[in-house]
This record gives structure tokens, sequence and C-alpha cells, in this order.
């Protein structure tokens, strides 16, 4: 059960981080506007996917979460 508690106190400061970061996203410099990201403008339609920045993220995310369980 100890092991349960400790994972939802993770899980829940994740929700809480992603939150925090989604509320004060357009404040921060280059955060989803980064070269690479896929952004198409057409007639009546918008296509944008931030493909660096979801893989900046992900590394980022990796690093944090192997050192957080690192044994």
């Amino acid at each position: 059960m100890e092991s349960l508690g400790k994972m939802l106190i993770i899980f829940g400061l994740i929700i809480v981080i992603t939150g925090v970061v989604i509320t004060f996203a357009p404040k921060i410099p280059y955060i989803g506007r980064l070269p690479g990201d896929i952004y198409v403008e057409k007639k009546g339609m918008i296509f944008y996917f931030p493909i660096v920045t979801s893989l900046i993220l992900s590394l980022v995310l990796t690093v944090i979460l192997n050192l957080i369980f690192r044994r």
C-alpha cells in the first residue's frame, strides 16, 4: 500500500505541474513556437502540431523521471 500512496502523490504532482505549465505557457517564451513545429493555416482551417516542443518535453520528463525513480 505504501508504494501505491507514493505513486498517487507523484501522479498528483505531475498533474499540478502540468496545470501550472498550461496556465502560464503563453507567458513563457518559445514554448509551443519552436522551429520545427508544424503550423499550416489555410482558408477556414488551422493545423498545428508542436512536434519539436513534444520531443523536448519528452526528453526533459524522461531525465526527471529517471532521476526520481533511480534505485
